[in-house]
């Protein structure tokens, strides 16, 4: 197993550590929200990096094959789905990948129906975009959270909206979700005519028994859906700006193709695509270190919690790095930011960026950082609340 080096980044542009003020109105403040990691790339990247950079020219870049195979192959092999080099696209990130699709697959005032909590870019995507946004709450079990397909159906029907955004594996709630609860989704989805964008940008970040399901191989409709991932967040690669769209669909690769050369973003940079290749050909070990880093910290906030603050709700991590946390029985939603800001001195996720109001009382917390970074962020929890 690779060895796994944190690296302090405060003091390098890092919008995590150095740049607070425009979320929180200040610096300084321990950082665990945006969702990057505190850890040096894998050494394949560095090292692929490190060559690109001395053969000393950055000119145009021809995408090599081997980029396309790097993640095919890593797809059959991590995911058991063989998707095809044809099916591939460039997008610069999720993020805008799924507000283009939003733009070319849907109408202005047209509906966009999303379950919450839910990573708040979603959000932005259907308001930003002239569309309306349509919630559906997740149901929260003591932490544990599932998919009220009845609820979600009747506002299907109620509202009728164009597209459905799917979180898989779910941003902040941690879920997996099984292969049956995805089925019943696309199915769902598929017989009132609601498109589907899969963002699957946490497949990789998976414990336990629990495994990712790729969209396509759990019932979604190639007619109907687009998939999205990345790089980015399975290998702390968000700086480089690589993100993969799949499209089984020769005609929706069509509409993507029209809608990309309109504005001319066809392709990325090449610090990309390199350390996007070497990464899914050279970082398997590596991800298995920051995993169990991972997990260690998750079990060391569940007992430290447990302990000191034994009524506050630690959701199961299933996936991603992500811990999503109800301090309702200690903080009511007015207090919570002049205390876990004010008091605690964290920069945190916190709840009703995900939905609205009624997730006031959650934070959600980065956990890809070093066991020692979570220790000051929940030592500071248990002395102020």
């Amino acid at each position: 197993m690779e060895n796994l080096l944190y690296a302090d980044r405060r003091g390098t542009n890092c919008n995590k550590w150095d740049g607070q003020s425009e979320m929180f109105g200040e610096e300084g403040l321990h950082a665990m929200w945006v969702a990057d990691m505190d850890f040096q790339v894998p050494l394949s990247v560095k090292q692929a990096l490190h060559t690109y950079v001395e053969q000393g020219v950055i000119g145009y870049y021809k995408v090599p094959d081997a980029y396309y195979e790097a993640f095919l192959n890593w797809e059959q092999t991590h995911h058991g789905y063989q998707a095809k080099k044809e099916w591939l696209r460039f997008s610069p990130g999720v993020v805008a990948a799924f507000n283009w699709i939003i733009q070319f697959m849907t109408e202005p005032g047209d509906g966009v129906i999303v379950t919450t909590p839910v990573y708040y870019p979603f959000l932005y995507a259907a308001k930003n975009n002239n569309r309306k946004l349509i919630t559906v709450d997740l149901l929260n079990h003591h932490g544990e959270y599932t998919i009220p397909f009845e609820a979600f159906e009747e506002k299907i029907i109620e509202t009728k909206p164009a597209l459905f955004i799917l979180c898989s594996p779910h941003n902040p709630v941690g879920r997996v979700w099984k292969k049956e609860e995805l089925e019943k989704l696309f199915d769902i989805c598929k017989r009132h005519h609601v498109f589907v964008i899969s963002d699957e940008i946490h497949q990789d970040l998976v414990f336990g028994e629990n495994k990712h399901i790729p969209s396509y191989l759990a019932g979604a409709d190639p007619s109907m859906c687009i998939s999205i991932t990345a790089p980015s967040k399975t290998f702390n690669l968000a700086g480089a700006q690589n993100s993969i769209v799949i499209i089984p669909d020769e005609a929706l690769r069509q509409k993507w193709d029209t809608y990309t050369q309109g504005i001319r973003v066809t392709g990325g940079n090449a610090f990309g695509y390199v350390a996007a290749q070497a990464a899914y050909e050279g970082g398997g070990n590596w991800l298995e270190a920051v995993k169990k880093q991972i997990a260690e910290n998750y079990e060391y906030v569940k007992e430290a919690l447990g302990k000191h603050l034994p009524k506050a709700v630690v959701s199961p991590l299933e996936g991603t790095y992500l811990c999503w946390i109800d301090l309702a029985a200690y903080l009511s939603p007015d207090k919570m930011k002049e205390t876990i800001q004010g008091k605690c001195r964290l920069a945190v996720d916190y709840g009703d960026w995900f939905g609205g109001n009624q997730f006031g009382s959650f934070i959600r917390m980065n956990l890809a950082t070093s066991l020692e970074n979570v220790k000051i962020g929940i030592t500071a929890l248990v002395e102020h609340l």
